[in-house]
């Protein structure tokens, strides 16, 4: 039988008057959340959207405080963003997603399965942020890019972020450039990075994840390298672990065929 996916549609939400922003694609009753990094937005996932669509019903959000959803001015706590997954994950009408986190999304989807253990199906880890307790060069120059948007500073972030010595496609860049200049997004981005440097390690709710979970992690990661990995693997009771080898932070961009595939495997087997 050939499964034919849904074209992907932009949609739009409401959470607390907040305009939020998401892509679909898809027609499965097995949903597959998607969730972006610091700074990122849905278009971070577009290389893999279409090929998980061919079997999961793909929901892609624009974070609040990122992408095209509104930027109110408050404390982007790891808390504030665990209650807007909750809100959004009902005012979408998602039930038992399998969610797949990136970097901050990772560690926003880690606080909420800790939390909700019996609302997430599968939970998948790329790369999460949350254990660090030093900054990296390659983090460093990413949030001098946020601060200073420009076309040098965003190519010098985004080639460290990759570590393969490739060339940044022009898009990445200058998507980035163009949503750093939105209005409150600088606010957004480091009320992030300062809600994150002073909330507790998320290892201290690791142990509480009794969802299986998979974690993806870029051998050549310079921005949260894979010696984090770790913590990850041997706190999280159901825990297995795929090691993208000769990727950066984002294997999903680097890679999509093999991250979908190794994802799909342990969906498949989980």
């Amino acid at each position: 039988m050939i499964i034919v996916a849904k074209i992907m549609e932009e949609k739009f939400l409401q959470i607390d008057k907040h305009k939020i922003r998401y892509l679909e694609s898809g027609n499965s009753k097995n949903t597959l959340v998607l969730l972006h990094g610091l700074g990122a937005s849905a278009e971070r996932w577009l290389n893999v959207i279409s090929l998980f669509s061919k079997e999961y019903t793909v929901i892609v959000p624009d974070l609040i405080g990122f992408g095209s959803s509104d930027k109110p001015p408050v404390d982007y706590t790891p808390e504030y963003f665990v209650d807007f997954l909750e809100r959004f994950f009902a005012q979408a009408g998602i039930a038992r997603p399998n969610l797949v986190g990136s970097s901050l999304g990772g560690q926003i989807a880690a606080n909420y399965t800790s939390s909700h253990a019996d609302d997430i199906e599968n939970l998948i880890l790329v790369s999460p942020a949350g254990s660090m307790t030093q900054s990296t060069p390659a983090l460093d120059a990413y949030i001098m890019a946020a601060l200073y948007p420009n076309v040098q500073t965003a190519k010098n972030a985004f080639e460290l972020m990759e570590g393969s010595g490739e060339p940044v496609p022009q898009e990445i860049v200058t998507g980035f450039i163009e949503r750093m200049q939105l209005p409150n997004a600088k606010l957004a981005f480091m009320s992030t990075v300062l809600g994150l440097k002073n909330s507790k390690p998320i290892t201290t709710k690791l142990g509480s994840i009794k969802t299986p979970t998979l974690i993806i992690w870029g051998s050549a990661d310079p921005v949260i390298p894979i010696i984090h990995s770790d913590i990850f693997i041997s706190s999280i009771p159901d825990c297995r672990f795929f090691k993208m080898d000769g990727c950066g932070h984002t294997p999903y961009v680097q890679d999509p065929h093999a991250f979908v595939s190794g994802v799909l495997e342990f969906l498949n087997t989980s």
